[in-house]
């Protein structure tokens, strides 16, 4: 019978044969090593036992308007059996800006939750048992005001914050490569992402300092092997920047973390995962001299793609949603994020987002694919297509480091026309249907969808401005003055910046006037590549 498509290839381009067998795999030279489930490399996983003992973290992404209303969804949350929260914030605080800086006008609680002060922080996690549930934070520029702020209330609560566990995105080298959410030139930026690694290995040894975030790079328009290569490769770029504060490699390396995209194309998605634990593994051992078994490991959050979800028919994104989570669960991630099927129109409803939790349930409690561990491995073609992956993401290592090595290959702006190439060859093999998107490109209906959208209190920025204006007429203002010198002398200064945020977040500063300390002793960093 006749092929139905002249040509069939993965997301990243690899041509699929109509089968695979054991001969196929032994052509290639990419290592063969596998191993066991909690073996060296960890291809197959990086715990013996997989799921078998424990599921995934579920860790829903939620975060908008108010401190108060962001509190009642992860509340709500909780209460429907998420195992661990993730906190979105608004693009105001994702820029080191407070709610009534002119910068931040009309952009209050619109994709995440709005924090000023510390004061928003203890509303934020009110009733939350900080010792007792992981807390994940998606913010990168200003992520060390932000932990900070989380360590304060529990150290305000008499929580010992060694026992504090959770994540602080802190993935600047990505923000120049795709977010653009960065404010600070390269250099300081890094290093004050290295202070708060340092911090939190001499003091929080359950907290990830860091993930080291394919997911917007993926999001941005990347393809497969791109998100692989181009995460890891910051992956190494920190781990160099750390080495040279004179940091012990296995001081620090089992607190990083991962955070990658779930896409579309299934068996290339779990591929990808397990040639980035082989490959992490490896240099690891290898390349940087680890000698514990913990600093070999990959681990990582995932989520399903949000690129992938459409206005257009959105009942459809259930499935989707589904599909990528399933991918997830059978590559082996540490936690798991699934998307609400409104979300290519609006934050999620407590309905969608419910339904989103639901679906991870199911895959882990119903169908068996938590069972076993790494059940796909043998597949001839898995097996190809994560030697397939991993070839090719040594290649852009060494064009990378042909480059000059990370930072150079952001200030030149090759991560950015890498992953703009893709984007357009993305979209026109959608506009030729050379890919179908049902709903877009194929399967249309007229027919609208209407689904109930989640609202903002329209008066929460008038009760989030009173609070903000309350912080400042009660604090010390000397006090205040005083940190904020000290703050600046830091910046200037060689020393950990973190005891510094620190009294300044107990002193009740705004992230906006520490921010703008920073921006005085470091300017704002201009891509020179435009």
């Amino acid at each position: 019978m006749e092929d139905r498509k002249k040509q069939f290839k993965t997301v990243s381009g690899f041509p699929v044969e109509r089968a695979y067998t054991r001969g196929r795999l032994a052509s290639d030279e990419v290592g063969r090593d596998q191993g066991m489930p909690g073996e060296y490399p960890f291809l197959r996983g990086i715990h013996a036992s997989g799921y078998r003992g424990r599921l995934w973290t579920m860790r829903m992404f939620a975060g908008y308007g108010t401190a108060e209303e962001t509190n009642r969804r992860f509340k709500y949350l909780l209460e429907q059996g998420q195992t661990g929260l993730s906190v979105a914030f608004d693009l105001p605080t994702l820029y080191g800006y407070d709610t009534d800086d002119p910068p931040a006008h009309g952009e209050f609680g619109r994709c995440g939750v709005a924090i000023s002060s510390l004061a928003d922080m203890e509303v934020l996690l009110d009733g939350i048992p900080l010792d007792e549930v992981s807390t994940s934070m998606t913010i990168n520029a200003p992520a060390a005001i932000i932990w900070a702020m989380y360590i304060a209330v529990a150290q305000e609560r008499g929580i010992a914050i060694e026992s504090l566990s959770g994540t602080i995105q802190n993935d600047i080298l990505k923000e120049y490569t795709a977010q653009n959410e960065y404010i600070f030139p390269v250099e300081p930026s890094m290093r004050l992402v290295v202070d708060t690694i340092e911090y939190a290995s001499k003091h929080l040894p359950r907290w990830n300092p860091i993930s080291i975030s394919g997911y917007h790079i993926r999001e941005a328009g990347a393809n497969a092997v791109q998100e692989l290569a181009f995460t890891l490769a910051d992956g190494f770029e920190y781990v160099n920047a750390c080495r040279d504060r004179g940091l012990d490699v296995d001081a620090f390396a089992p607190r990083l973390s991962f955070f990658f995209a779930v896409h579309q194309d299934f068996f290339e998605e779990i591929a990808k995962f397990r040639a980035a634990r082989r490959i992490w593994a490896r240099e690891m051992r290898e390349r940087f001299d680890a000698k514990q078994e913990r600093s070999w490991w990959l681990r990582t959050h995932a989520q399903t793609a949000g690129a992938t979800l459409t206005s257009q028919q959105p009942e459809n994104n259930v499935v989707r949603v589904a599909i990528q989570a399933l991918a997830a669960a059978l590559s082996g991630v540490q936690s798991l994020h699934t998307n609400g099927k409104d979300e290519a129109l609006a934050l999620p409803s407590e309905e969608s987002a419910r339904l989103a939790l639901r679906t991870q349930q199911i895959i882990a409690h119903e169908p068996g694919v938590a069972d076993t561990v790494d059940p796909l491995g043998g597949s001839y073609y898995l097996e190809w297509l994560t030697d397939r992956l991993e070839e090719e993401a040594y290649r852009y290592f060494r064009r990378i480091e042909n480059l000059g090595g990370v930072r150079r290959a952001i200030e030149n702006g090759f991560f950015v026309q890498e992953i703009a190439d893709a984007a357009s060859l993305y979209q026109r093999e959608l506009d030729d249907q050379e890919r179908v998107a049902v709903g877009v490109n194929a399967y249309v209906s007229d027919e609208e969808s209407p689904i109930p959208l989640q609202e903002i209190d329209p008066d929460g920025q008038h009760r989030h401005l009173e609070r903000l204006n309350r912080v400042r007429a009660e604090r010390d203002g000397d006090e205040v003055a005083a940190v904020l010198d000290r703050l600046r002398q830091a910046a200037a200064g060689d020393d950990n910046m973190m005891p510094s945020i620190l009294d300044a977040v107990k002193a009740y500063a705004t992230l906006g006037e520490m921010m703008q300390v920073l921006r005085g002793e470091w300017g704002e960093y201009q891509a020179s590549w435009f």
